[in-house]
């Protein structure tokens, strides 16, 4: 029997697998000494039975098999089975035998070698990553078995090794490593053995992610299309970041509880607080919590990317947020403020900020006071505290203060400068003359500042002697340096009383020095009411002339012919210095005015005779009668101008 017959009743007994060629191997002629022996074994195996032990007589036996050769036929058998049943399009193991400068020669276990051009073995880098004694996988192209010779091809094998794994992968849902090798058009190229397209909506989880970032790294993928025949092949990084988020989240949430202490890293920055990646879920770390001291914006203590330890404040599972913490993994200054700043000390502080109504001086980090808009200054005109102070200005302050359960400090700015009231009275005596600005004009005076934060007020009655003043505006304007005169000083309630008409001698004073009773004057009629007439004998002196004592009026009730705006000679009845009132007559005075004689001028050309002349001629009516009193010859209000 041959070695052929023998191989096909070995397969029909199911001992060895039917090979795909028909050709049988090059050392089949080497085993045809074999064939006696094995065609008797198989006679004897056929012709004996276990009831045919016993040879009938006169038969001759047949020569039984030596143990030699049953060990040939085991031999003979082994390498049978040991025979590759090769085929064109199989993929088969070989070991590299050698390697040139062009080629790689390989055995595929046929007694024969096969030689793969050397481009096939470059990798990425330019480098060939096999050596002699190496195993790898080839693909028969073509195989000879008369002549002994083969082509094969690694790179053949390699991209169907890789479609064989995509695909396991792809049915199995399994995570496969492949690196990114280029940007095209809507994704990437990533390379598993074969060329897979990765989308852009599946390179990462954010929808406006960098690709170019990936390209050159290896990465985590998903098969989510395969299809061989068109030899496409779709992946997603997503996916595997998906997976991974939720185990993470998984876990994090068991340790998700408040007072627990975590590791995150900054997501991104926002102008409230800081997102921070703890691991599958975002916590916010609000601007307020990053540090005990004054935050004006989140990039001041923490950068994106970097990494944080953070204490949960607060979570709630149903909405999914969490409130993280990081000054509270530090000591609260404040618990110990009481034992560091006392009230009526003074402390050093840098301001922090400046509002409306003060500004703020962080006296150590977490620790801040306020300077109330009324403590920047002694002066009751009070600034906008910006033109006191300004950020980062370093300053010494009074406590005036501490409320640890509010968290409060008051300061005080002016505590800490001397009161310029205490030593206002040393500088400035009563009756001295000084200069100030006007600062402001009100209804009943006005304001003068007479050094820095000393205002000083004159009323309108201490404006002028001779005009009665209304309204300051009258004489005085708003930033208008003038001189006035010191006429008190109240420390206590912190007032200085000024005045500008004190600057000159006193009008009444100066008139009742000059006149006395009986003396002629001319006046001005200003005006006649029904009592009298009112007359201006120098600015700022008027006197009344009552009807009774009118020129021509013997009733007492008219105006005696009078004109407003007039000048007329008068007789000086009485002088009252003290209330600032004169009584006056036209009774038996010569209207004829004296050539040199003008307005608010005595007739001094008088001789001592006409005077007494003057006088005789008066004197009947130099007492008003006795029917009048004293109230009809002053006006309603009691005053005489």
């Amino acid at each position: 029997m041959s070695l052929d017959d023998n191989r096909s009743s070995l397969i029909e007994a199911g001992t060895l697998e039917e090979p795909q060629t028909d050709t049988t191997g090059p050392n089949s002629n080497s085993n045809e000494s074999s064939e006696p022996a094995l065609e008797s074994s198989a006679s004897s195996e056929g012709a004996l039975s276990p009831s045919e032990d016993a040879l009938s007589p006169g038969e001759a036996a047949e020569p039984a098999l030596g143990s030699s050769e049953s060990g040939d036929i085991n031999e003979l058998l082994d390498s049978v089975d040991s025979l590759s049943a090769i085929a064109q399009g199989e993929v088969v193991p070989a070991t590299v035998v050698k390697m040139t400068d062009t080629e790689v020669v390989v055995d595929v276990g046929l007694k024969c070698e096969g030689a793969i051009p050397r481009s096939e073995f470059l990798g990425l880098d330019g480098q060939v990553h096999v050596a002699a004694g190496d195993t790898i996988h080839v693909f028969i192209e073509h195989y000879n078995e008369s002549e002994g010779t083969v082509r094969v091809s690694y790179e053949k094998a390699s991209r169907r090794r890789a479609w064989e794994e995509v695909e396991r992968a792809h049915q199995e849902q399994r995570t496969v490593v492949g690196k990114v090798i280029e940007r095209i058009k809507g994704g990437l190229t990533v390379d598993l053995g074969i060329p897979a397209f990765l989308p852009g909506s599946h390179a990462d989880m954010r929808p406006h992610f960098n690709l170019d970032s990936l390209v050159g790294q290896e990465v985590p993928l998903k098969v989510i299309k395969v299809n061989r025949k068109r030899s496409n092949a779709v992946v997603s990084r997503k996916l595997v970041l998906e997976e991974e988020l939720a185990e993470r989240k998984a876990r994090l949430v068991e340790q998700l509880r408040e007072g627990a202490v975590l590791t995150g890293r900054v997501k991104n920055l926002t102008d409230y607080g800081v997102f921070v990646d703890l691991g599958g879920i975002d916590g916010l770390l609000h601007i307020t919590d990053l540090s005990w001291g004054r935050v004006g914006k989140p990039s001041e203590v923490v950068q994106a990317g970097q990494e944080l330890r953070v204490r949960v404040l607060k979570y709630d599972p149903e909405k999914g947020r969490v409130s993280l913490g990081l000054k509270q993994l530090t000591p609260d200054p404040w618990d110990g403020v009481t034992q560091t700043y006392h009230v009526g000390e003074r402390a050093k502080g840098r301001v922090v900020g400046v509002v409306d109504y003060g500004a703020f001086v962080e006296l150590e980090p977490g620790i801040e006071g306020l300077i109330h808009s009324s403590e920047m200054s002694w002066s009751k005109r009070l600034k906008h505290p910006s033109k006191i102070v300004n950020v980062g200005d370093q300053v010494e302050v009074s406590i005036l203060d501490v409320i640890p359960a509010q968290r409060r400090i008051s300061l005080s700015l002016k505590q800490s400068l001397p009161d310029p009231w205490t030593t206002l009275p040393q500088k400035y005596a009563v009756g001295s003359v000084v200069e100030g600005k006007v600062r402001n004009l009100t209804e009943f005076g006005a304001f003068v500042e007479i050094e820095e934060g000393i205002d000083g007020l004159v009323h309108l009655s201490n404006m002028s002697w001779a005009k009665d003043v209304q309204h300051p505006s009258e004489i005085l304007k708003k930033g208008q340096r003038v001189q006035v005169v010191i006429l008190g000083i109240d420390t206590s309630k912190r007032r200085v009383s000024l005045g500008i008409k004190q600057l000159e001698p006193d009008t009444w004073t100066t008139f009742c020095s000059r006149v006395q009773v009986d003396d002629i004057v001319r006046g001005e009629v200003l005006r006649v009411a029904s009592f009298g007439a009112f007359v201006e004998i120098e600015d700022g002196v008027e006197g009344l002339c009552h009807t009774s004592e009118l020129e021509g009026d013997s009733g007492g009730k008219g105006t005696g012919g009078v004109k407003i705006g007039k000048d007329y000679n008068f007789r000086i009845l009485r002088v009252n210095p003290a209330d600032k009132k004169i009584g006056l007559s036209m009774k038996g005075v010569d209207q004829t005015p004296p050539p040199t004689a003008s307005k608010n001028e005595s007739p001094a050309a008088e001789t001592p005779v006409e005077a007494a002349t003057a006088n005789e001629t008066a004197a009947p009516s130099a007492e008003p009668p006795a029917s009048e009193s004293a109230a009809d010859v002053a006006p309603p209000d009691g005053t005489a101008g």
